[in-house]
C-alpha cells in the first residue's frame, strides 16, 4: 500500500468550523439530550462568535460529511458531490447489509472519518479541476491517490471504484506513450483475480504486458513494469491451467502454460523460467505425458521433483497392476534418478578436493555407507544411497530385457 502524505490543504470555513467539534462522541446520544445541545451550541455561538452567518451557525450543528458535501456544492464541484455522495449511500448500504446478516463489520460509519473524507475532498475537487481544463493525466493521476489511500482490507472496494475510474481516464491519455493505460491494465486485472474472475484478470495482464514489451517503464517503487507484468500474467495462467487440470482439460492447460514458458523467456528471469517449466511439466505428467514431462522437468534442473513425480506413477500403476504402463514409468523413473544422481556426481568432480574424490571412491567401492562430510558434519548417505538404489534399479532392468530377450 502506498503512503501518502499528510494532505496539505486549506479547509473551507465550513468545515473549519465543524472540524472544531470532533472526534465525534462514539455513543448513541437520546434524542432529548441532542435538542439540548444544540441549544446549547446556539448560545455558546450567539456569546463567542457574534457575527456569524446562520449557514455558520448551521456548518457548526451539521455533521462534518454534510459539511463537506455543502463546500463541494458551494464551491461549484458538482461531480465530486454526486460521486462522494454515492459512495457514503454505498458504505451505508454495505453497512446496513452486514447488520442484516449479523455479520461482525469494525468498519466505523464515513461520519467518523473525517481523514477520509479530506482525502475525498481534496483529491476528487483536484480531480475535477483538471478535468475541465482536458488535463486527463492530472485528473489520473489525483484519482489513483485515492485508489491508493484506500488500498486496505475494509475499503478495497473504494480502491476498486477508483482503479475503475483511472481505466477509464487512461484510455484519454495520449502523451506519455501509453503507459498510464498500462498500469491500468494491471489494476484491472488485479480486481479480477481477487475477484476469481481469471479469464477477464488474463485478458487484462495481457494487454498490461503487451503495452509494456520494449519499455523500461517502472512503477512508483521502482519496479519495472514489464517484469511486473509478466510475474502477473504467470500467476494467472498458472490458476487457470490448475482449473483445467482439476476439470481434466489437459490440453487446454497445456496449451496456456506453454504461453506462460514463453512469457517467461521475454522476462528474462531464470526463477520465473524455471517456475514456468516447472508446472509445465506437471501438465504433461497429469495427462500421461511422460517423456515430455521428463524433458521439461529436467530443462531447468527439476531433477528431484521429476524423480519423486515418475516415482508416484510407478506406484500407483503397480497398485493397480499395468504391466505395460509399470515398465514405462519405471524408464522413466530411472532416468530421473540418473539425473539427480549427476547432480551430486559432478559437483564432486568439479569441487577437484580430496574430500569429493574420497566420497566418489567410498560410493564406487562400497555403495552404501559414506562418512560424514568434515566441513559441515552432515552425511551425504541420502544422496549416495540414492546412487546405489539408481545402480540397482538399472541392473535390474538390464538383466530383466536380457532375459525376455
Amino acid at each position: 500500500m502506498t503512503t501518502l502524505p499528510p494532505l496539505p490543504m486549506t479547509r473551507p470555513k465550513l468545515t473549519a468550523l465543524a472540524r472544531q467539534k470532533l472526534p465525534c462522541s462514539p455513543r448513541t446520544i437520546p434524542r432529548s439530550e441532542l435538542i439540548k445541545e444544540k441549544d446549547d451550541i446556539d448560545h455558546y455561538l450567539e456569546v463567542n462568535f457574534k457575527g456569524l452567518s446562520k449557514e455558520e451557525v448551521a456548518a457548526y450543528r451539521n455533521s462534518y460529511k454534510k459539511n463537506v458535501c455543502v463546500d463541494m456544492l458551494r464551491d461549484g464541484y458538482h461531480k465530486s458531490f454526486t460521486e462522494l455522495f454515492a459512495l457514503a449511500e454505498k458504505w451505508d448500504a454495505l453497512r446496513e447489509a452486514a447488520r442484516v446478516r449479523s455479520l461482525s463489520w469494525a468498519q466505523r460509519p464515513l461520519e467518523e472519518q473525517p481523514d477520509k473524507l479530506d482525502h475525498f475532498y481534496y483529491y476528487l475537487t483536484r480531480a475535477e479541476t483538471a478535468e475541465r481544463k482536458e488535463y486527463f493525466e492530472e485528473v489520473y493521476n489525483n484519482l489513483y491517490a485515492l485508489a491508493c489511500y484506500f488500498n486496505n482490507s475494509e475499503d478495497k472496494w473504494v480502491r476498486n471504484h477508483f482503479y475503475e475510474r483511472c481505466f477509464k481516464i487512461a484510455q484519454v491519455i495520449k502523451i506519455d506513450g501509453g503507459k498510464k493505460e498500462a498500469e491500468a491494465h494491471g489494476h484491472m486485472g488485479l480486481l479480477f483475480e481477487e475477484d476469481g474472475q481469471l479469464l477477464e484478470a488474463a485478458e487484462h495482464y495481457e494487454a498490461f504486458h503487451q503495452l509494456t514489451q520494449g519499455r523500461i517503464w517502472k512503477d512508483e517503487t521502482g519496479r519495472v513494469l514489464n517484469l511486473l507484468a509478466c510475474e502477473s500474467l504467470l500467476r494467472t495462467y498458472r490458476l487457470l491451467s490448475d482449473k483445467m487440470l482439476e476439470n481434466k482439460e489437459y490440453k487446454q492447460a497445456i496449451r496456456i502454460l506453454i504461453k506462460a514458458c514463453e512469457i517467461a523467456k521475454e522476462g528474462n528471469d531464470r526463477k520465473m523460467e524455471g517456475e514456468a517449466s516447472y508446472y509445465l511439466g506437471l501438465a504433461h505428467l497429469a495427462a500421461g505425458e511422460y517423456e515430455t514431462a521428463l524433458a521439461v522437468l529436467n530443462t531447468y534442473g527439476h531433477y528431484n521433483k521429476a524423480s519423486e513425480y515418475f516415482q508416484q506413477a510407478f506406484n500407483t500403476t503397480a497398485d493397480i497392476m499395468n504391466v505395460s504402463l509399470m515398465d514405462e514409468t519405471k524408464v522413466h523413473y530411472g532416468i530421473a534418478k540418473a539425473h539427480q544422481m549427476m547432480l551430486t556426481v559432478n559437483s564432486c568432480i568439479e569441487a577437484a578436493d580430496l574430500t569429493s574424490l574420497d566420497y566418489l571412491l567410498s560410493w564406487k567401492d562400497s555403495r552404501s555407507d559414506i562418512t560424514p562430510d568434515p566441513t559441515t558434519g552432515e552425511f551425504r548417505r541420502s544422496t549416495m544411497e540414492s546412487l546405489y538404489h539408481t545402480s540397482e534399479f538399472s541392473e535390474e532392468e538390464s538383466s530383466e530385457y536380457d532375459k525376455s530377450s
